[in-house]
């Protein structure tokens, strides 16, 4: 907390009335609720899971989850990774392709900062010129120091997202022999992460989904291991389908992140009565800065939270009556009554948003305000720094 302004580390200790608006909260109680069904979701089919910090860019969360059951964490970006070793995370995989050279040198940078203090990093490929490249800067970063760091890589194959990837099987394979051509690069398994299927509603239709996934892992992992190379771990999933990658023997290892805070687009989602019920843990605080006959209006615009997957919606504690948001541009929000009820917050009352997007509703916040005992009559007992905030390159 010493790295933080006093405006924020004064905040401990005070109740939830006291916190300032617009503020992204954590609800504290539940949030611990979410860990601990994941940790035991984890346990009980055996597998490995490595939350994805793109979603909280929070150091102190990711050991926090560490400490829960945690082997690792994921992120997107090489600023992200660097903000997690920076603090003290220093098992990082970089679940993306990296291309341009400058960055790649941060990479193998990054790569013997994280093994001098008995982490590792990884990172993911989908071309023959990204593994040289790669194994270039690797090679570079060598040199005049004597380490010989090691980073682990994945093979991105394209499960049915249509963003990255190579095509399963013969293209994968051939990644692969390239990888093993270099000896900075050890070649640690399978990235095989299916984004588009987190999000489709229906529970049967994800259910295909990942049966396509996992069809294309065991044939591209039957091709390699065919030629006498170990597939050493299948990595992926998300909070929307992870019940089904950990169900299918395939997968080793979990990506899943939103689980820890659940946003709206997560909460449309037909529930697989055999996945673990994760709770909404994360909220905007807004107040009612202005009423009028059949509206009001609320001091949370887009600057406070992401619209990329809709709306957020309005969360209403007990004795409150449902509320519906309409876009009221960057710096408002516009309440209405849901259908079938005349109820409208007073002038000065709170609202809490549930944001349609945790990912990017993080990333524009300087902090994140941990409340335990409710909502309504809580009290502020952390402060979590967003530490890669506008981490993007």
């Amino acid at each position: 907390m010493s790295n933080l302004p006093s405006r924020w580390s004064s905040m401990i200790g005070k109740p939830v009335a006291d916190i300032d608006t617009p503020a992204l909260v954590i609800d504290l109680d539940a949030m611990k609720r979410n860990l601990v069904r994941m940790s035991e979701f984890a346990k009980k089919h055996g597998i490995r899971w490595r939350p994805h910090a793109k979603m909280h860019k929070c150091a102190t969360l990711a050991k926090i989850q560490a400490k829960a059951g945690a082997v690792g964490i994921c992120v997107q970006k090489t600023s992200e990774a660097e903000a997690m070793v920076a603090a003290g995370v220093v098992d990082v995989y970089i679940s993306n392709e990296v291309i341009a050279p400058a960055k790649l040198a941060r990479v193998a940078a990054l790569a013997k900062t994280a093994a001098a203090q008995g982490g590792q990093l990884a990172i993911a490929v989908d071309s023959g010129e990204g593994v040289i490249r790669l194994a270039k800067a690797m090679t570079e970063a060598r040199k005049g120091s004597g380490v010989g760091t090691v980073i682990d890589v994945f093979v991105e194959i394209d499960v049915g997202h249509g963003r990255c990837g190579v095509e399963p099987g013969s293209a994968a394979l051939n990644l692969v022999l390239e990888i093993r051509k270099h000896p900075a690069l050890n070649f640690a398994g399978l990235q095989a992460y299916n984004g588009m299927a987190q999000h489709v509603r229906s529970a049967a239709d994800r259910r295909d989904a990942i049966t396509k996934a996992v069809e294309a892992v065991l044939m591209t992992r039957h091709l390699i291991e065919g030629q006498g190379i170990p597939v050493g771990l299948v990595t992926g999933a998300g909070t929307g389908s992870m019940l089904l990658e950990a169900a299918s023997g395939v997968y080793g290892e979990l990506q899943a992140g939103s689980f820890l805070f659940m946003d709206a687009d997560y909460a449309k989602n037909e529930r697989d009565a055999a996945q673990p019920q994760f709770e909404h843990a994360l909220f905007v605080k807004a107040q009612v800065m202005s009423t009028h006959p059949g509206h009001v209006v609320c001091d949370a615009g887009h600057k406070s939270h992401a619209i990329d997957s809709g709306l957020p919606l309005v969360h209403a504690l007990e004795g409150e009556g449902p509320l519906d948001y309409f876009n009221g541009g960057d710096e408002h929000g516009i309440l209405r009554p849901a259908a079938g009820s005349t109820y409208l917050p007073a002038l000065g009352r709170t609202v809490w948003l549930i944001p349609g997007h945790c990912d990017p509703t993080v990333n524009l916040h300087d902090v994140m305000i941990g409340v335990g005992g409710g909502l309504r009559k809580g009290v502020v007992q952390r402060i979590f720094k967003v530490d890669a905030r506008g981490a993007m390159t």
